[in-house]
């Protein structure tokens, strides 16, 4: 069973860099996949986090652009201003995606990196960071605030995954707010809603033609028997 919480928590003390650095040494002894926490001289620390993706919706991307690589990467060149044509895909289900982070990175920070390193161009108000969690038997996901530190998060829970997960989502508000979307992200909507619906009336047609035929061939023998 899937709980969806908003996270309305007071927030803490900030811990001590003692306080962090013994959190960090306790974190990287749990740790099996080298991928460890580092503590740097003005207290802040880096490390890594997994985002799972569980979209419902197609995103938005320019069309024909080539993955981006090393050279483009190291040069900062966001592939998505070289071109004004724009398409919809569906990401993967549950693709992860793994990302090296500060302690200082926030919520916002986390989920405009995502969209960038997709080349997604949707407005990244339209998705949201949760944490899902495992209790009692239930999947429960926690909306988690713009200004939140998913690194903290990391730390406190350790490294286990089946204790603490980020999921990337849609920011579900309710009704979806169409209003949000550009006439261009609509059109693709709706040529991927129609080749999906083409899809699935081919699909039904096929299973009941395979059921019609099974039926008359067993029509046929039924006719071929004596009495």
């Amino acid at each position: 069973q899937n709980v969806t919480q908003t996270v309305e928590e007071e927030k803490p003390e900030p811990p001590t860099v003692q306080e962090i650095k013994q959190k960090i040494e306790k974190y990287n002894a749990k740790v099996t996949n080298c991928l460890l926490m580092k503590l740097n001289d003005d207290g802040t620390y880096t490390g890594f986090i997994k985002v799972h993706l569980k979209l419902r919706r197609p995103v938005t991307v320019p069309a024909g652009i080539r993955p981006q690589s090393i050279y483009d990467a190291l040069k900062e060149v966001n592939l998505a201003d070289t071109t004004d044509k724009r398409t919809s895909f569906y990401l993967p289900l549950d693709a992860i995606k793994q990302l090296h982070i500060s302690s200082t990175t926030t919520v916002s920070e986390v989920i405009q990196g995502l969209l960038k390193k997709f080349m997604v161009v949707d407005n990244p108000q339209k998705f949201a960071l949760f944490k899902e969690m495992r209790k009692d038997g239930q999947v429960l996901f926690q909306k988690l605030p713009l200004t939140e530190y998913p690194l903290y998060l990391r730390l406190l829970a350790g490294p286990d995954t089946d204790v603490l997960t980020f999921v990337l989502k849609e920011n579900e508000t309710g009704e979806v707010e169409w209003d949000a979307f550009s006439i261009p992200e609509l059109q693709n909507f709706l040529m991927i809603l129609d080749k999906e619906e083409k899809d699935k009336i081919q699909q039904v047609q096929r299973k009941y033609e395979k059921f019609k035929q099974r039926l008359q061939q067993t029509l046929k023998e039924a006719r071929g028997k004596p009495g």
